[in-house]
């Protein structure tokens, strides 16, 4: 893990020491080996979180993360100062950094546009974390933690376990919260220019919203000639 990974500093906050260094060799060498073939996928720090739906841009899977550890702590914290439950942090935290962190396995960038990679399309990414996890030797109820995160519907599990909620939770209301916002710009900009711009990041798709919400379409135009203007400049 280079000094500059944007997980360093979550990392960081799990005090469990076995536990803390078991997750940061997880970071710190991303691949996976079948056979003999060695999968390293794309760039960690360049990576969507999702294909369409949600953080589908460069760097999305880093906001997803980082995001739904600030979630999943309000979690933790309405659980322990409101309810006077009791919560494994060190578990939550490490299940979140860990939970999306094979997703690079399952991407490649063709013309701009992202598209399920060869390994993708036999193994999702929860498959390969749990299977990783599991040769690396992890304690059964942060393996269950990522195994549960999309919940009984969408995955395997469903959370079994208070820590494994409390991710599930928090992940689905990141993801839910990012994949509105980035449809919600989408749609404005299709109203107000007629396309799309490719890739609407985050903090575009915010501005956006924003601008419509205090200043009306016209605001929501200007904004988004602003980040035509911008997406020129750089390149």
């Amino acid at each position: 893990m280079r000094k500059s990974s944007p997980l360093r500093p979550l990392i960081g906050r799990i005090r469990n020491k076995s536990l803390r260094r078991k997750v940061s060799e997880v970071v710190q060498n991303l691949q996976i080996q079948i056979g003999d073939a060695v999968y390293t996928g794309i760039s960690f720090e360049d990576s969507p979180a999702g294909l369409s739906r949600h953080h589908s841009y460069p760097g999305g899977l880093v906001e997803h993360i980082a995001a739904t550890a600030k979630i999943a702590f309000a979690f933790c914290d309405a659980v322990e100062e409101v309810y006077k439950g009791k919560v494994d942090r060190d578990l939550v935290l490490a299940g979140i950094i860990l939970h999306d962190i094979f997703k690079p396995f399952t991407y490649e960038v063709n013309d701009g546009s992202y598209l399920t990679t060869h390994l993708g399309e036999r193994l999702d990414h929860l498959t390969l974390a749990v299977a990783e996890l599991v040769r690396r030797d992890f304690p059964l109820d942060l393996i269950h933690i990522v195994c549960a995160h999309h919940g009984g519907q969408a995955g395997p599990i469903w959370a079994r376990t208070l820590e494994a909620l409390i991710c599930h939770l928090a992940d689905q209301a990141d993801s839910q919260l990012n994949g509105q916002v980035l449809r919600a710009a989408r749609y404005l900009s299709r109203r107000v220019i007629g396309e799309e711009p490719s890739q609407f990041t985050s903090k575009e798709a915010f501005e956006v919203i924003r601008s419509k919400a205090v200043e009306g379409w016209e605001g929501a135009r200007m904004t988004l000639e602003k980040i035509r203007q911008r997406r020129l400049g750089s390149n």
